[in-house]
């Protein structure tokens, strides 16, 4: 292949694309198969080329990043090896990561995921929430074991990459290795365990649907720390319990799960690793499992591309005009409307329709504040505080849903109600929230050399085919084009081997680079047993043994050749002389696959 289609072809492979498409794609626009000039097979041969030629794919890694950062200058990444020189874990994130955990970076939550390379090496994310409420990336890192040394590393990387700024809360799935890591690392963070995690484990262990129906109640109820421990002891008494090391571990780590002891504890809403794992499905999109790490970094970063681009379709949602006012409080909901995202107000006007069921009961005046008591319609036993200071500008609420989540519960709205302010205080809307909330750090510019690389090489292409449209019907402009063009590429090509010679001299001088990983034995998370599927034999369907050594096979074969010689299709069909039961045994070894149709054919002909 000539080194232009060969470029074209890897365009079309950094997007995603098969190689067999791609080939059907350019033979579409030469006008048929028998105008491109090299086949299928030349193309597998070339890939196969350039990856022979590649020196090594952790070196390749490297280099690939290091590239990376001469065009993005925040780019930042680092890596460890073992004592034999061989990669032990690499992270990586690009300057927009580090812009979005400087507004975002309030809340933390990372998770392992596999099969994503060739390697079998765990691909750890580092995710959070945006102010439009999705998910937002701000680093990644593969890894070939996920030990706590590694996990201590690798958050030293990510604090040393956002400047030292270190999360307030951090959510896991409980990893032991997480949790020492974040205790090492972040010892200030609040650290949550995955509901849905915690869920699985109540039924692997107590193996009691109702027992973790009550658990799931206890744990996400919005209780007070005594109700909560009274309806605590009373499950654990009525399923006799007590004495499971589960339930004690658990109750020692309750202020890790129990909404009643989270409370007041800043998540964004975060219970489960859930957006983790609707994570892990988007980066499958793009990722496969026989991508080597430069081809893994490559298309990982086409993955960071959409999810951006997602963001950028939500920012236009919330700038462009104003919803719809549906509640009866409209001057607060307008003013929500102006400050918070579309998403964000969406939940919002939900505490507005609620704070109609709100009234104040009583109110009482300090020096410095006063206290009002709110109940619920038809709850008279339930009730809520909010504090106002003298200003009206702070607002607390016993809830503690605004400290949890930073938006105002209906607690708050009831009061801003009773003293008809008409506008959400400022105090009431978080930044991270906010339309405004990236206006201070976001890069104007946006754009990147790789992109501009593409545009160029999109009009250059563009404008050749009409070049070629333009001058292909007359001999003297081809003439004239064809050596204008070849001249060009002869004097380009020059260029290009002095670059490349240079660069090479260059890269020989950055010294020792790391070898490739090993293929990772465990792929799961540390301490989970891979659950094999049972063999199951293809004649009898029973598991234990295969078709080779299936006690039946032999009876089978042995009727199957005493019948083959007579049995043929006017046999079945026609109903002759032939046994049917020897033609569906017979068949049954041939095609086992189509023995139901055959049952089905043989009860029909009765």
């Amino acid at each position: 292949m000539a080194e232009a289609d060969a470029s074209q072809m890897n365009n079309m492979k950094d997007a995603g694309i098969s190689t067999p498409h791609i080939y059907a794609m350019l033979a579409n626009q030469a006008g048929g198969y028998e105008n491109v000039n090299y086949s299928l097979r030349d193309m597998y041969n070339e890939i196969a080329r350039r990856r022979r030629h590649v020196l090594g794919d952790a070196r390749e890694a490297l280099r690939y990043l290091k590239n990376q950062k001469a065009e993005d200058t925040n780019l930042y990444y680092e890596h460890i090896v073992n004592a034999k020189g061989v990669l032990r874990a690499l992270f990586w994130c690009d300057g927009r990561s580090q812009l979005d955990y400087e507004v975002f970076g309030d809340v933390l939550a990372f998770d392992a995921t596999y099969k994503k390379n060739k390697y079998l090496c765990p691909v750890v994310v580092f995710s959070g929430v945006n102010r439009h409420n999705q998910t937002v990336v701000f680093g990644s890192a593969l890894v070939t074991d996920e030990s706590k040394e590694v996990y201590v590393w690798l958050l030293h990387q990510l604090l040393a990459a956002m400047r030292g700024k270190a999360p307030v809360s951090v959510i896991t799935d409980g990893a032991p290795s997480m949790r020492f890591a974040i205790e090492m690392v972040f010892p200030n963070a609040h650290h949550r365990l995955c509901a849905w995690h915690l869920i699985r484990n109540a039924t692997s262990n107590i193996g009691n649907p109702k027992f973790t129906s009550m658990f799931k109640k206890g744990m996400l109820g919005d209780y007070e720390i005594s109700v909560f421990e009274q309806k605590w002891f009373g499950m654990v008494e009525e399923f006799g319990v007590a004495e499971k090391n589960w339930i004690i571990d658990m109750y020692e780590k309750r202020h890790m799960w129990a909404t009643a002891h989270i409370r007041g504890k800043f998540f964004v809403g975060f219970r489960t690793t859930s957006r983790c794992e609707g994570l892990h499905s988007i980066i499958a999109k793009y990722v496969k499992s026989q991508y080597n790490l430069v081809d893994f970094i490559k298309h990982f970063k086409r993955c960071l591309t959409y999810l951006r681009y997602k963001e950028v379709e939500a920012d236009y949602v919330s700038i462009s005009g104003l919803p719809v006012l549906k509640t009866t409080l409209e001057h607060l909901e307008r003013s929500a409307s102006n400050f918070y995202t579309r998403e964000i107000f969406f939940i919002f006007r939900g505490m507005l329709v609620r704070a109609a069921r709100m009234k104040v009961v009583q109110d009482v005046a300090f020096d410095s504040f006063v206290l009002y008591t709110i109940s619920k319609y038809g709850s008279l036993n339930s009730s809520w505080e909010v504090s106002v200071d003298n200003e009206r500008t702070k607002f607390n609420c016993s809830c503690l849903r605004m400290d949890s989540f930073g938006i105002p519960c209906e607690h708050i709205v009831c009061v801003l109600v009773f003293l008809n302010i008409l506008e959400l205080p400022k105090s009431l809307v978080l930044t991270r929230w906010s339309k405004n909330a990236k206006t201070s750090t976001f890069d104007s510019s946006g754009v990147t050399w790789e992109s501009i690389i593409l545009s160029q090489y999109g009009c250059l292409m563009d404008w050749c085919r009409q070049l070629s449209y333009v001058t292909s019907r007359r001999q003297e402009r081809f003439h004239l084009v064809r050596d204008t063009v070849m001249s060009l590429i002869e004097d380009f090509k020059i260029e290009d081997e002095q670059e490349k010679q240079v660069g090479a001299e260059a890269d020989d001088s950055d010294g020792i680079f790391p070898k490739n990983p090993q293929n990772c034995r465990s792929k799961c998370r540390l301490g989970e047993k891979v659950k094999r599927k049972p063999q199951q034999c293809s004649i009898c369907r029973m598991e234990g043994h295969n078709k080779k050594s299936c006690p039946l096979a032999k009876d089978i074969q042995q009727q199957t050749n005493a019948t083959s010689c007579g049995i043929n299709r006017n046999h079945v069909e026609e109903g002759l002389d032939a046994d049917a039961e020897m033609v569906i045994l017979a068949l049954m070894i041939c095609v086992p696959q189509h023995i139901n149709y055959i049952i089905f054919i043989n009860k029909s002909g009765n």
